[in-house]
């Protein structure tokens, strides 16, 4: 919406200042915060009005999990109801990637709200059922992967980019249509998987979204990608504007998700969250160095994976439980040091996929 404002600039002025996509990045960021602290303590109080009992706490999880019973969820509502004013109000709404990253994230957060609210009302975990929220989320996919392959320059349709290696480019052909609907729903669970401690998700969301943001700034200009040695993907830098709102939200969330948890982002966050993520990797053409960066998340799927494999072709357990932080609070690590711990994998991971951004 700003962006248009740049018709009554001459050139230089104020209004000439929404031209840059840093300066609309920074609105983007400091509204989505705004955002999250002004409607953070009224969403809270609504959703313990109206959710009497709070998420479901699985009874096999870890004994001091118990003391959480009550804590309203469906918090993720503040994180994308942040994320999608900070976008429309200083992203380029001519732009094709905003709206198929603003789609797939609005789409995935409508199953989560749906699948939080029949937790809640049943009063059990179970919410919908895992086959339905998969091919829902695979249809999702499917028609991002089909306007991804639209908008996509012509050079780079249905290609697969290796990481520092730009003239190497490995056609997927009809696998491409299945391999970007892997990314997405893949992503979107690892995400939701991640999400079952105070404020473990939402910081290496936070700061995969920093990361896939300044790949998305580099990639949608073509000096940048000349120098970086990557491929040009024009239009993507807008994205940064999401990722900044993104990451303003996660903030005005955290605020309230830091331990001890007033509310819980639920599925309706994690999904929609994850699925942003995995959508801006195959606009950017870096789905591969998305598995680096969001690497914890991909760690926290594999366990769970393993897990269910290994219980059901030899009746024992790999690990003490799963997914994986699970784990290492049965283990007697305190939820604190496994939340921080993963904090500092996250950004490691981060600082990796952003090296393989090679300088000449």
């Amino acid at each position: 919406m700003f962006y248009w404002l740049t018709t009554f600039s001459d050139g230089g002025g104020v209004f000439n200042l929404f031209n840059y996509i840093t300066v609309r990045a920074g609105g983007a960021f400091f509204t989505a915060l705004i955002f999250g602290f002004l409607f953070g303590r009224p969403l809270i109080d609504l959703l313990r009005k109206r959710q009497r009992r709070g998420q479901p706490i699985r009874e096999d999880g870890p004994q001091t999990h118990f003391a959480k019973a009550g804590t309203p969820t469906m918090g993720g509502v503040l994180i994308l109801g942040a994320v999608t004013v900070a976008t429309l109000m200083f992203g380029r709404l001519d732009n094709a990637y905003v709206w198929l990253v603003l789609g797939v994230t609005i789409s995935f957060g409508a199953i989560g709200f749906v699948d939080d609210y029949s937790k809640v009302s049943a009063g059990n975990s179970k919410g919908v059922p895992g086959r339905v929220r998969l091919a829902l989320g695979f249809v999702i996919g499917l028609v991002a992967a089909l306007v991804a392959l639209y908008v996509h320059p012509a050079e780079l349709e249905g290609q697969l980019a290796v990481p520092i290696f730009k003239n190497v480019l490995l056609n997927l052909s009809w696998f491409y249509l299945p391999f970007v609907m892997l990314v997405i729903v893949g992503s979107a669970n690892a995400v939701n998987l991640t999400d079952g401690l105070d404020g473990l998700a939402i910081m290496p969301v936070m700061i995969a979204a920093g990361t896939l943001g300044v790949i998305s700034y580099a990639v949608g200009r073509v000096d940048f990608t000349d120098y970086l040695d990557v491929h040009y993907v024009p239009g993507t830098g807008e994205l940064l504007i999401f990722c900044a709102g993104l990451i303003g939200g996660g903030l005005g969330f955290l605020w309230y998700n830091a331990p001890p948890a007033a509310v819980f982002m639920g599925d309706t966050g994690s999904l929609a969250l994850g699925g942003a993520l995995g959508t801006i990797a195959v606009v950017t053409k870096h789905e591969l160095v998305w598995a680096i960066i969001g690497g914890l998340f991909v760690v926290e799927a594999l366990s769970v994976i393993i897990q269910v494999a290994y219980f059901k072709s030899t009746g024992k357990r790999v690990f003490l439980m799963a997914p994986i932080h699970h784990h290492f609070e049965k283990k007697g690590w305190a939820e604190p040091q496994v939340v921080i711990r993963f904090w500092i994998i996250a950004l490691i991971l981060a600082l990796i996929g952003l090296a393989t951004l090679k300088v000449r």
